[in-house]
Formats: structure tokens, sequence, C-alpha cells
């Protein structure tokens, strides 16, 4: 018989916090490739953000008093927002959720928006974080993913973000774009030593369902993603993290070490999150629950004095263990058996340890004290081999 869970146990590598996230869905112009929920259209950004004002009263309670020590504004663009608007929704979240030491506030932001009276205005408040979305410094690539911004935009904003006080930097960076060449690559990553940034996340360029990129690729007007490139320049970032001393401390994020990122690493470890505004996630230890994707309707519920339309899912015993796995294993610090044996029991540890083996022998995971962990070869693979160890 397997063994109830225990919801009290938590894993050595856990902190007791949780996080805020707030979603601005709007955005000058729509790049190819995303699948987000945006809209480019800012006509009705005031009564939006509004919305979003009532949401954070509304939900006050869902954390359960858990202190609040990160906030993260996504998107979409956030810096589409003046400091003022941001401000608003910070001093909100201040005002109805207790906060231990704010230990990050992030903003995402577009290179074209941050110039230095923009960067001036944001220092007075306390986003203490920029993840700036620079994606390239390739020209052909900036223009084949139909970015605003040009690749010397993006060396200015980041110059100009340091220059601002804002040490605690990160970029987003692709890779297997079609003409993307090995030695391009490999100048992408040169600028990120260069230009001294302690954070970056890395992702290959995907092709999903419902995007421009898609459909150009169907119709044959865009040259397919090819796996062995993205493969062959996830290997390139690996060695280059190697080299210069970024701990590669999740797939797709990479860090000198001290600068991982707070508030997503506690996704990964499993803490609570509330989600504000159209199409955010929250979780709250037990319960996943998902706003409704449409701003006009998520407007109308909270002006109206409703919550906004969501779908609550409570995870199972089962739900909640295969997402530790999958999470976890994407990490450095790895799936944590003793962790399992704790909170679900050793007869679930002792599952994952038979199935593991089959990837062990395959060079894909290894096994270090009580913690499975991948191996660079296994890194290509991590959903497949998560996938493999669910219940």
């Amino acid at each position: 018989m397997l063994q109830p869970e225990n919801p009290d146990a938590q894993p050595r590598h856990k902190a007791g916090n949780a996080g805020i996230y707030l979603h601005i869905p709007f955005c000058k112009k729509a790049c190819v490739y995303c699948n987000f929920h945006f809209s480019t259209s800012l006509s009705n950004k005031d009564e939006l953000l509004k919305a979003m004002l009532h949401e954070i009263e509304q939900q006050r309670d869902y954390l359960a008093g858990t202190p609040v020590s990160t906030i993260y504004f996504g998107g979409g663009t956030p810096s589409l927002l003046s400091a003022d608007e941001i401000m608003k929704l910070i001093d909100a979240v201040y005002k109805y959720y207790p906060i231990a030491e704010i230990k990050e506030c992030t903003l995402e932001a577009n290179p074209d928006d941050l110039d230095k009276g923009y960067l001036k205005a944001l220092k007075a408040t306390p986003v203490n974080r920029l993840s700036i979305g620079v994606q390239s410094f390739v020209e052909s690539d900036l223009e084949y993913m139909k970015r605003a911004h040009t690749a010397q935009q993006a060396d200015y904003a980041i110059k100009a973000a340091q220059d601002a006080g804002f040490s605690n930097l990160s970029i987003d960076l692709i890779y297997g774009t079609p003409g993307l060449s090995d030695k391009a690559w490999k100048d992408n990553l040169s600028r990120v030593r260069e230009l001294q940034i302690p954070h970056f996340s890395s992702y290959a360029l995907t092709v999903e369902e419902k995007t421009a990129l898609n459909y150009a690729i169907q119709k044959k007007k865009s040259a397919p993603v090819d796996p062995a490139q993205a493969a062959a320049q996830f290997e390139l970032l690996s060695e280059f993290a190697a080299v210069n001393g970024y701990d590669h401390y999740e797939i797709s994020n990479l860090a000198l070490p001290g600068k991982y990122a707070v508030h997503n690493t506690n996704y990964w470890l499993g803490m609570p999150y509330l989600g504000i505004g159209p199409s955010a996630h929250s979780f709250n230890g037990t319960a996943r629950k998902a706003n409704i994707s449409n701003n006009a309707l998520y407007t109308t519920a909270l002006l109206s004095g409703k919550e906004a339309p969501a779908e609550t899912e409570q995870l199972t015993t089962i739900e909640h263990l295969n997402e530790y796995i999958m999470t976890s294993i994407r990490t450095m610090w790895g799936c944590d058996l003793n962790f399992v044996s704790v909170k679900w029991g050793c007869d679930y540890r002792s599952v994952i340890e038979k199935e593991s083996e089959k990837h062990i022998s395959r060079g894909l995971l290894v096994k270090k004290d009580a913690t499975l962990l991948l191996t660079q070869h296994g890194k290509h693979f991590a959903d497949r081999i998560a996938s493999e160890l669910f219940f």
C-alpha cells in the first residue's frame, strides 16, 4: 500500500516565503514565436490596471498569511507601464499582504523602453532587478523574430541600466533560430561575459501552435526549426557556462554563484505564489488556479465587484508528486529521494529509484547520495525522463 502524503514536509533547500506575479498583458508588437497572453492595443490599459488593483485586494487571503518575499512583473511587456503605475500595484501588494524582506522585485523590460529617464524613475521604486528581453545581439535574428528593438538598442539598454544602478540584471537569449550559426551564437554568449551580466535565461526556439511562426512554417514561408542545430547550440551554451563560472542551475537558466532568480527558483521548489492579471496562474500549496486569458472579461468581472473568472484544479497526491519530479529534475538540486520518502512515502521512492535505473545505465541520470541528477547528455531529454518517472 502506498503511504499517505505528509503535507508538512519540506525539502532541505526550501525557504518559507511566497511570491506575487503580476501579468501585464500588453505589447507594442507581436513576436512571431510568442504564445503568451497579450494585446497590442493599450486602449483599455487604465481600466485593466484598476481591475488588477481590485484583484490584489480580493485575493489577500489566498496565501493564508504566508509572508511575501518576491514580486515579479511579467507579460507581455511590463516596461510599457510608467513608474507611477508600477508603484500603484506595488503599494497595493504592501497594503494587503504580509511582507517579509523583499529579496527581489523583478520587472521584465524590452530594450527599446529603457531610456535614462525611465530607468531613473524605476530606480525610485522597489524594483531592484530587471529582466531584459534581448533575445539576440544579431540583427538578422531580431528581424526574423519580429522584435521591436535593434541589437544596438539591446546593448545600450544593458549599459544604461547598469549606469542607473541596476546591477541585478538578467537577459533572455534564444538559440536554434534558422540561420543562426554556431559562431553567431558563441558571439551572443560572449556579449553576456563582456557586459558582465550576472544571470541569463536561454531557450531553444520552439514552434507553438497558433503562433505566426507556426503558420509561416506550415505555409513554407519560413524555414523549420532544426532540432540538431538547437542541440548543438545547447552544448555550446553549457560549455560557455562551465568556462565562465555560470551555474547552469536550471535547464534554461544560468547565473553566477549567488545570483539565481529567487522568484523563479521558488516556483521550481514548490513555494506558493499568487498570480494577478489575465492568464496569471497561482499555487497555494494544494491547488492551482488559472485566470481567464481575456482582457475584457477579466476587467469587466473585477470592476463589477466579482472575482476574475478562473479555473481551479485541486492537486491529487500523485499530481503533486509528478510536479515535484518534473520541476526538480530540471534543476541542479535534482530530485531529492529523501524528501520524496518524507512527503509521499518510501513506497513512492522505491518506484522512482527502480524506474531511474534504466536512465542511469544509459548515462542520462546519476544518483548522488539520495538525489537524482541529470547528466549533461540527460539534459537534452529532461522532459521525457521526468515523464517516465511519473506515476
